[in-house]
């Protein structure tokens, strides 16, 4: 990824912050790029600092400060320039296609998009081979097609749009919530009620720029209806239905109720499942209006193995 002449942006330090100032960097960047999250790593922020890109109070800042009440920080964020994402001859399976959109099932362990640390091996390197570059053009080279994602090691549907029009009316009906979404996960713990509603805002955990948490603080709404299936000893199998996307949603309402997902390294509690990498969390049911026959869709993908083995191997263990 090159790099020219960019933006400066301002921060002063009005409330109580306590901790190192390339911590504080990192977050702020973060926070006012949230599209480009995966770009602001530790290292990135490192640089900036050796660059001479970021000043306190005018002055050449350095990385091992403190921050303080009434600083003024000053940080120059080159612009990016993102590397063009290039076909490539991976496997992936189609569940529906036509010439306005296909609807993929994507495996757990694959990267939605390039970006740093994954330039390539992604769902749009494999979509951009299968359909032949014809892809929407709305989020640029790095995201052709992309309409919504999914986090790496989550499974299952996703949309995707091979023009600018069908992604338009997709995007609509995402940001409306109209689309239909049901999840399936496997959580720590038994729950209180079998069915309910998670009615709790969503933002960024102050102080770590990858978590989101439950606050009132530049937060959005954050919806999401549970069901338990069955009830095994130690863990409820679930279904999830989203009435709001947000970023990393069902982990972050799951851990709010003190029933992290298995296998969530990042939500989850200090027990893991070992044969597990990453959350126990498919995508199962996603339903929309196509963007042009303005027929309502809907479509299913089977619990992959990972997850019907692990249930297996509960019930099994449990005489189930």
């Amino acid at each position: 990824m090159t790099e020219n002449a960019g933006t400066t942006i301002v921060f002063t330090i009005d409330d109580t912050y306590e901790g190192r100032l390339d911590k504080f960097v990192q977050n702020e960047l973060v926070r006012n790029f949230p599209d480009e999250e995966e770009r602001f790593s530790r290292s990135y922020v490192q640089k900036l600092f050796s660059d001479g890109n970021i000043q306190v109070d005018g002055n050449p800042a350095g990385k091992n400060q403190k921050v303080k009440m009434g600083m003024k920080i000053a940080v120059e964020v080159p612009q990016a320039r993102p590397l063009e994402a290039l076909p490539q001859d991976i496997p992936i399976e189609i569940v529906y296609e036509d010439d306005d959109l296909l609807v993929v099932n994507k495996p757990k362990g694959m990267v939605v998009h390039p970006g740093a640390g994954n330039p390539d091996g992604t769902l749009v390197n494999a979509l951009l081979y299968h359909c032949k570059g014809r892809l929407s053009g709305i989020n640029g080279v790095e995201r052709p097609g992309i309409v919504h994602r999914i986090d790496k090691d989550t499974s299952g549907l996703l949309v995707v749009a091979k023009n600018d029009a069908s992604h338009a009316k997709l995007a609509e009906q995402i940001a409306e919530h109209s689309v239909t979404r049901y999840y399936y996960a496997v959580a720590y713990g038994h729950f209180r009620e079998n069915s309910g509603v998670v009615d709790a805002p969503i933002g960024r955990k102050e102080n770590d720029r990858i978590k989101f948490c439950v606050t009132n603080k530049n937060s959005k709404t954050a919806i999401t209806e549970y069901k338990v299936l069955e009830e095994m000893p130690g863990y409820s199998y679930l279904e999830l239905h989203l009435r709001t996307g947000r970023t990393h949603q069902i982990r972050v309402h799951m851990e709010y109720m003190g029933h992290p997902l298995v296998g969530d390294k990042l939500y989850g509690s200090g027990k893991q499942v070992k044969q597990f990498e990453g959350q126990c969390l498919h995508a199962g049911v996603l339903g929309f209006v196509h963007p042009r026959t303005g027929e309502y869709m809907e479509f299913k993908a089977d619990l992959p193995p990972y997850f019907t083995e692990f249930l297996d191997s509960i019930r099994e263990k449990n005489g189930i």
